[in-house]
């Protein structure tokens, strides 16, 4: 992987263990970007009458790495913009299941809405609180984070897809910000009815993009109320506010879901299985450390299986002073939130250990 860090400059001058806010963005995606606006500045509209050919290709890509058909796939600016479409057109008064202290527009996008709303508890024993609410609330649909963004707690995929064999008739919606990109994983064979995944922080696809993919029965059941001209072409539209033109209102930006595109043949290129290989070998050695210096909650502690996003206990003096070393993470909730992805090493996380015990 060491080599691969070339693609990323800003390496070279700091730990940067803040792909949980922000993905780097890699160089074969701003040579992308330069080339797709030169384009776009030397022939005007006659770059831009290929916009449906860029985006049925891009939608194509993305239907490829997560193993999903192209015709299920749909491409928004972000997830908030995604999801709260699709929201709108779920039936009024249907029963929802969130997680207590999930990611804010993932609730949000519900409970501003006229639903019936019930609550899992999100602790060490989240997949048993899930269950047991669903067993005895039965909800429609059930919206969570794959990764919770504070602590980097993970869903096990297993459950979700007993889960799904279970209740059958329970949609499940789930936001992928931060998690696709992390490790190989495909839609089709999952027990997700509707994920919807922003590009800009694992997938390093930069700002302005987000891939939305759903199961075949999904159009059946949600009716998404939004429409435009643009949003009406295209070889997998095939008619008139076809589900996916309803979730694309208007003319697509090909420079952003291009980048998005781009940051995926990166991970190709690289190997999704290395890529995965290298988040696992972080995750477990940063837990390791982090836990021997008594630094995570007890939750994370506890269960088995981690995503590469941790919270530390911490204040503002500690990222001051993480900051001076050039060490780039975030405040969040109580501690520090510290994020690695597959241009991080052992050895960085062996420096940050070394740091704390300094500084604590």
């Amino acid at each position: 992987m060491n080599n691969l860090r070339k693609h990323f400059p800003i390496l070279n001058d700091c730990i940067y263990v803040n792909t949980a806010s922000a993905g780097l963005l890699p160089e074969p995606v701003l040579a992308f970007r330069r080339e797709h606006d030169q384009s776009f500045f030397e022939r005007g509209s006659l770059f831009k009458d290929q916009q449906i050919e860029f985006l049925t290709t891009y939608r194509e890509e993305v239907g490829r790495f997560f193993e999903c058909p192209p015709n299920q796939v749909a491409l928004v600016p972000n997830f908030s913009f995604g999801y709260n479409m699709l929201m709108e057109g779920v039936k009024e008064g249907s029963k929802i299941l969130l997680l207590t202290g999930d990611y804010p527009s993932v609730n949000w996008g519900v409970t501003f809405r006229t639903f019936e709303v019930v609550y899992a508890n999100l602790d060490e024993n989240l997949e048993q609180n899930i269950a047991e609410a669903v067993k005895s609330e039965k909800p429609d649909f059930l919206c969570l984070s794959l990764v919770q963004y504070i602590n980097g707690i993970k869903i096990d995929f297993h459950f979700l897809d007993q889960l799904k064999k279970n209740y059958p008739n329970l949609s499940i919606i789930a936001d992928g910000t931060q998690y696709l990109g992390t490790e190989r994983f495909s839609f089709r064979e999952s027990g997700i009815d509707v994920l919807i995944a922003s590009g800009y922080k694992w997938m390093n696809g930069g700002y302005g993009n987000a891939l939305m993919l759903f199961k075949e029965h999904i159009p059946a059941i949600i009716f998404p109320r939004s429409l435009g001209f643009g949003s009406v072409k295209g070889k997998y539209k095939p008619e008139d506010g076809s589900f996916i033109g309803r979730l694309e209102p208007g003319h697509q930006d090909t420079l952003n879901h291009g980048s998005l595109v781009e940051g995926l043949k990166l991970h190709t290129k690289i190997g999704r299985d290395e890529v995965q290989q290298q988040n696992y070998n972080l995750a477990m050695y940063a837990k390791e450390k982090f836990t021997e210096f008594g630094l995570l909650e007890d939750e994370v502690v506890a269960r088995a299986n981690h995503s590469t996003i941790f919270n530390i206990k911490g204040d503002q003096q500690l990222f001051d002073d993480l900051s001076k070393e050039k060490v780039i993470c975030s405040q969040r909730g109580d501690g520090l939130r510290l994020s690695f992805h597959f241009y991080n090493t052992l050895e960085e996380i062996d420096l940050i250990y070394d740091l704390l015990k300094r500084y604590r």
